[in-house]
């Protein structure tokens, strides 16, 4: 299968190094290209895509409005991958909370990044949970407020629930496999049963969702 992917960035130079890129992978193909957030959208409408790789810094609509947007959009659009020259963890915050599922740095190599758009189309995160625990046990407060006890939550098992708190928590699945004492494949099926009833995309919308709930606190 080849993954269709739109190059979202305002420097032209960019865009072209990013396309030469991926077009020289037999599974990977641009579909697309835009200047900004808006024209991102307008491009969306036009093509179909499975992942866009997106600037945070861009004039008329910022990356993560937009990609706020998308990820609010059609259930099973495109999943958004955030490239940044800015290291910072309030832009990583700010792009996972609006729904991506990886955050990466512009200078990564491009095996890198060809690795990360792969994972990324498969439905998984290309940040590692306990970065994403970091970030909010740091910006928590920016949550938005989530009820206590989401009703979403109700529809859990109990082994899912203690599952979701251990991602959470920031365990890899060989982790987690280990503290409850069942093989990885289980736990993988656990955290696809939980994604699917909670309809999130990827673990990282779970660690968000179990913050917002107060499943999880920071620090705790």
């Amino acid at each position: 299968m080849t993954v269709r992917v739109v190059v979202v960035d305002d420097q032209a130079l960019v865009r072209a190094g990013f396309r030469m890129v991926l077009d020289s992978q037999p599974d990977l193909t641009v579909v697309g290209e835009a200047i900004d957030g808006a024209d991102a959208l307008r491009v969306l409408g036009r093509v179909e895509a499975d992942v866009v790789v997106m600037d945070i810094r861009m004039p008329t609509m910022d990356g993560v409005e937009a990609t706020r947007r998308i990820c609010a959009g059609r259930p099973g659009g495109p999943r958004v991958l955030v490239l940044t020259t800015f290291d910072t963890e309030a832009d990583a915050f700010a792009a996972l909370q609006a729904g991506a599922s990886g955050f990466l740095l512009k200078n990564v190599p491009p095996e890198e990044l060809l690795a990360a758009i792969r994972v990324v189309a498969e439905g998984d995160s290309v940040v590692a949970p306990s970065i994403t625990r970091r970030l909010l046990d740091r910006f928590a407060g920016q949550l938005g407020p989530g009820p206590a006890g989401d009703p979403r939550l109700a529809q859990l098992t109990e082994r899912e629930r203690e599952i979701l708190l251990l991602v959470a928590q920031g365990l890899s699945n060989a982790e987690i496999a280990g503290r409850v004492h069942v093989a990885e494949a289980t736990v993988k099926t656990h955290v696809g049963r939980i994604l699917a009833k909670l309809q999130l995309r990827d673990r990282v919308q779970a660690v968000v969702l179990a913050y917002e709930s107060g499943l999880v606190t920071p620090g705790g």
